[in-house]
C-alpha cells in the first residue's frame, strides 16, 4: 500500500501543477460560457463546439501546454498508483492536488497563501490522514467484476450528459462549478477504465489490451473529462472548480471502486465513524479552500477586468 499511496501523492502533485497552469493559460482565453439556442442549435452542440474552440486557442499558449505535459505525466503515474493499488485508495489521495494548485495559482499572480488557506489544507491532511490510519477504510485491490464496471460506465455517462445541459445557460459560476462535476465523473471512471488497463497489459499483453475495451473506455473519458476541465478552468476561478472535481472524483471513485471491484465495504462502527469524519474533513478543507480570501479577491479582480473592458473599446476578434 506505501508505493501506491506513495505514486498517488506524486500524481496529484502533477495534476495540481497541471491545473494551475492550464486554468492561468484558459483564464486569458476571454472564454464565455455558451448560451443554448446560439444559432439555432441544440444547446449540447453549443456547450460542445464552444469548448472545442477553447481547447484550439489553448494549444497556441506555451504555459498551457506546459500543464498539458504535466496532465499527461501524472496519468503515467497514476496509472502505477492503481497498479499497487485499488481505485477506491488511490482516487481520494487525489483531492490533495488541491493542496499543491492552490499555492502553484497564487504564486503566478504573486500572492501567497493566508492562515484561513493553510488551515484548510490541514483540514484535509487530517481527513487524509484519518482515511489511511484506520484499518479498512481505505480499500485494498481486488478482482475486478467486468460487467458491474460496465454498467458503472453507462450510469456516469448519462449523469454526465444531463449535467452538462443543467450548466448550460448558467451564470459563470455555476456554469464552471457543474461542468467541474462532470468533469470529475469523468475523471472517476477514467481511474476504474486505467486500472483494467493496467490490468491488461501487465497479464495478457498489448495485443489483448488493444482488443479488449476499457482502453477505449478510458480514451473517451479522459478526453471528455479533460475538455470539460478547460471549459471549468475558463469559465470561473480555479479553486471552486477544482474543489468541485476534487471532492466529486473520491466520492464517486470510492462507490464506482466498490461496485465494481468486489472490494469489501467498511462494517465496523469505527470505519464507518472514521470514513465518514473522513469525507467530511476533506470536503470542508476544499470547500474552505474554495471560499478563501485569496480566490474572493481573485475573483473581485476578475470581475473589475471584465467590468472595464465592457465599457472599454470593442476588442479586436481572435481569429479561429
Amino acid at each position: 500500500m506505501a508505493l501506491a499511496v506513495a505514486f498517488a501523492v506524486f500524481a496529484a502533485f502533477l495534476f495540481g501543477t497541471s491545473a494551475a497552469l492550464q486554468q492561468h493559460a484558459a483564464r486569458e482565453t476571454d472564454y464565455a460560457p455558451a448560451h443554448p439556442g446560439e444559432a439555432g442549435t441544440p444547446k449540447h452542440v453549443v456547450v460542445v463546439v464552444s469548448l472545442i474552440r477553447l481547447i484550439r486557442r489553448l494549444f497556441r499558449r506555451p504555459l498551457w501546454l506546459i500543464g498539458w505535459c504535466a496532465n499527461l505525466f501524472g496519468f503515467g503515474v497514476q496509472a502505477a498508483a492503481l497498479h499497487f493499488g485499488s481505485v477506491a485508495l488511490v482516487q481520494p489521495l487525489l483531492v490533495t492536488q488541491l493542496l499543491f494548485a492552490l499555492p502553484i495559482s497564487l504564486s503566478l499572480r504573486h500572492q501567497r497563501p493566508n492562515w484561513r488557506d493553510l488551515a484548510s489544507a490541514g483540514v484535509i491532511c487530517g481527513g487524509l490522514a484519518l482515511f489511511l490510519s484506520v484499518r479498512g477504510v481505505a480499500p485494498r485491490a481486488d478482482v475486478a467484476n467486468r460487467g458491474w464496471a460496465i454498467l458503472a460506465g453507462l450510469v456516469v455517462a448519462v449523469a454526465v450528459v444531463v449535467i452538462v445541459g443543467l450548466a448550460t445557460g448558467r451564470r459563470p459560476g455555476l456554469h464552471s462549478t457543474l461542468v467541474a462535476i462532470a468533469a470529475g465523473l469523468c475523471f472517476a471512471y477514467s481511474a476504474v477504465a486505467l486500472s483494467l488497463t493496467v490490468d491488461d497489459l501487465v497479464h495478457r499483453g498489448i495485443a489483448a489490451t488493444a482488443t479488449d475495451w476499457p482502453g477505449y473506455a478510458l480514451a473517451v473519458s479522459t478526453l471528455t473529462g479533460l475538455l470539460l476541465e478547460q471549459g471549468a478552468f475558463a469559465a470561473g476561478s480555479l479553486p471552486p472548480a477544482v474543489s468541485a472535481m476534487n471532492i466529486t472524483n473520491p466520492v464517486a471513485s470510492y462507490l464506482i471502486g466498490i461496485f465494481a471491484f468486489n472490494v469489501t465495504l467498511p462494517q465496523s462502527a469505527t470505519q464507518l465513524t472514521a470514513l465518514a469524519i473522513a469525507a467530511v474533513l476533506i470536503s470542508a478543507g476544499a470547500i474552505g479552500l474554495a471560499h478563501s480570501p485569496s480566490v474572493r479577491a481573485e475573483q473581485d479582480e476578475e470581475a473589475r477586468v471584465r467590468t472595464g473592458r465592457s465599457h472599454g473599446p470593442p476588442r479586436p476578434q481572435t481569429s479561429h
